[in-house]
């Protein structure tokens, strides 16, 4: 998702030149995405975090470390009317985006820029209701084996911090910031939002029963001060590995999570 801030931007980068790009189906066929054949490809986390954002038609909507595409189209699909911006750093990724986008039909609904969120292009623009992220999972001094895995799964392209605060510039007064990431890391990101928005929900995801979630999803406010709520968490496997009926909904039936409806904001 996210670049590494080292990777050389790739001249005339095209979907149709990117190496191995492979088609992979979402929301139980209703999508066909094209993806990297190897290093990083977008799966359930962007499902989830598409079925998680408090959109409606007629807003406007912003993805940072936008991919391929799968979250935003993901969110299309679910919710009519809405347009999402997608900033990404890497050009391949942003031109399989551009393309997958083409290839569902939402090409008029997705708009693809390319840039660092640590120093936000002039073309993005500010004011979007909502901004969503799957921010990359680890710090940079362990990287991955290949370039493109490495810039999706290592904050090479900024911290947390960098990331929460590049949402809250681009946010409207009250808009939302919803974002998927490994539990570990809530700390870092409750104190990058301390004193800056508030209204915050939580909900956990476990993979399987009695295991201790590993990912959450998280929904925040700007400028709000409403304490933190903890909602019910998510089971998403059954004992035997099968995805239970409620993550099917979701994953297959592109079916929305409770933090798709958003709680009485205070004043």
């Amino acid at each position: 998702m996210a670049a590494d801030s080292s990777a050389e931007p790739v001249a005339g980068a095209t979907a149709e030149n990117a190496p191995d790009a492979a088609p992979d189906a979402f929301l139980g066929g209703r999508l066909t995405l094209f993806q990297p054949a190897a290093g990083y490809r977008a799966a359930i986390d962007s499902v989830l975090l598409a079925a998680a954002v408090p959109a409606a038609p007629g807003e406007r909507l912003l993805e940072l470390g936008l991919g391929s595409g799968a979250a935003a189209l993901c969110l299309l699909a679910r919710v009519p009317g809405c347009r999402v911006v997608g900033l990404e750093l890497q050009p391949l990724l942003a031109a399989l985006a551009r393309r997958n986008a083409a290839t569902n039909g939402l090409a008029g609904r997705l708009e693809v820029v390319e840039g660092d969120l640590r120093r936000l292009p002039a073309a993005l623009g500010r004011g979007y209701d909502r901004v969503f992220a799957n921010p990359p999972f680890h710090e940079a001094a362990s990287p991955a084996p290949d370039a493109q895995r490495a810039a999706a799964h290592h904050l090479a392209a900024g911290s947390l911090a960098d990331w929460v605060g590049a949402a809250l510039r681009c946010l409207r007064p009250r808009g939302t910031l919803s974002l998927i990431l490994r539990a570990d890391r809530l700390p870092e990101v409750l104190a990058a939002l301390a004193g800056r928005a508030g209204d915050l929900r939580l909900l956990p995801l476990w993979p399987k029963p009695q295991r201790p979630a590993r990912r959450l999803l998280l929904q925040a406010r700007k400028g709000a001060r409403a304490p933190l709520t903890l909602l019910p968490g998510m089971l998403l496997h059954e004992p035997d590995g099968r995805f239970t009926l409620a993550a099917e909904a979701v994953l297959r039936d592109a079916a929305a999570l409770p933090l798709a409806a958003e709680g009485p904001a205070d004043a």
